[in-house]
């Protein structure tokens, strides 16, 4: 392997990186910096990329162009193909089929990679015991695959990867098969196993719940491009574009489209922010959190009529959509709170806009 000189910490280090397959690209030029010991989700809507970028992690995908280096050692390099193969890399792989032999038992599926890289019976035994006891799963080792459920074995494929030890463990959607309640307890084993074993994980995800609940660093992804990097209380607090901004977070937020009308943007005859925060467009998208947007008239705020969708009630609160002819709109109402579709309901901007973007997406610095 060629060395890497970065100078830094970083467990993982993402050049300029590139993957297309025939005319199709599917990665455009990332570049991320993962710190060691982190725990990297990548997240985006299926067909962003998300799951290319991590095969070409695992080293089952050669980068058209670009490099990975893991610890400071290049492992892929769009010049040069794969230079570590998917064997040699000191990582580990959980795929989202529990993928385990069917004809060995838990233990021996969990031995199995430490029987190929030739590890001591004898240390091959107690590490088995090990993530046996790590996982919960110990009264499962002379067990076979058929004769344990799902949420089992998702166990048990996570055990046979952190088994050898690796420093880097990569995760692709391993929870898409579990039903809610058992994703909701996985996710913390996750966290759990995560920091028992220091290893840098990177995970894969659609679910922007299971990124924003597990992630020290998140990448959202779009289109192959990575929209936004950071820690997930930056980008939930400072989205870049419109994409993170409506893509992360829980009420979702909303986008209204404004346009310049004297020294106010308007939505409709609405005034809604004064024109200097759009730094002289005439066309912007000014971003209200569901919190920001009350459902009921309130004085003094500005306020218009919608067409009630749906209401969730959410922590003694009820989450209210609503439609303002094609334009969703999400509300918080006190209390419970619940309509016929259809009718019509006052919802009110009770303050003033969290952020303010182009019409083409990116954001305003203010």
């Amino acid at each position: 392997m060629n060395a890497l000189a970065t100078g830094t910490a970083d467990a993982i280090k993402i050049r300029s990186l590139v993957k297309r397959f025939g005319a199709f690209t599917a990665v455009k030029d990332v570049n991320i910096s993962v710190p060691a010991g982190s725990f990297l989700v990548l997240v985006g809507p299926s067909g962003c990329g998300k799951s290319t970028l991590l095969r070409m992690l695992a080293g089952l995908e050669s980068p058209s162009e670009g490099e990975i280096a893991f610890v400071g050692q290049t492992v892929s390099s769009g010049a040069g193909g794969v230079i570590a193969d998917a064997g040699k890399r000191n990582a580990g792989l959980v795929f989202q089929s529990y993928a385990l032999w069917p004809h060995m038992t838990v233990a021996g599926n969990i031995a199995w990679p430490l029987k190929v890289a030739r590890w001591p019976r004898d240390k091959r035994e107690q590490r088995v015991r090990e993530v046996l006891s790590l996982l919960g799963i110990d009264t499962l080792a002379e067990r076979y695959p058929a004769e344990i459920s799902g949420g089992q074995q998702q166990r048990v494929a996570i055990a046979r990867t952190i088994a050898p030890q690796p420093s880097i463990l990569l995760f692709d959607e391993p929870l898409s098969n579990l039903d809610a309640k058992l994703r909701i307890e996985m996710r913390s084993e996750l966290m759990r196993i995560h920091r028992a074993t220091g290893a840098t994980s990177v995970y894969v995800t659609h679910d922007q719940v299971e990124a924003m609940t597990m992630a020290t660093h998140v990448a959202v992804l779009n289109n192959g491009r990575v929209e936004q990097f950071g820690k997930p209380i930056d980008l939930l607090r400072n989205p870049q574009t419109t994409f993170v901004a409506t893509f992360l977070g829980t009420p979702p937020a909303n986008l209204i489209p404004v346009h310049r009308a004297g020294d106010g943007l308007v939505f409709g005859d609405m005034v809604l922010a004064p024109a200097s925060v759009a730094a002289g467009r005439d066309d912007a998208q000014l971003l209200f959190r569901a919190e920001d947007v009350s459902v009921g008239a309130v004085a003094g705020a500005p306020s218009l009529m919608a067409r009630f969708a749906e209401a969730a009630p959410i922590a003694g609160r009820t989450m209210v959509t609503a439609m303002v002819g094609d334009l969703r709109v999400t509300a918080m109402a006190d209390s419970y709170f619940t309509a016929t579709p259809g009718e019509p309901i006052p919802l009110s901007f009770i303050r003033t806009p969290d952020a303010v973007f182009a019409a083409t997406g990116e954001r305003i610095q203010q």
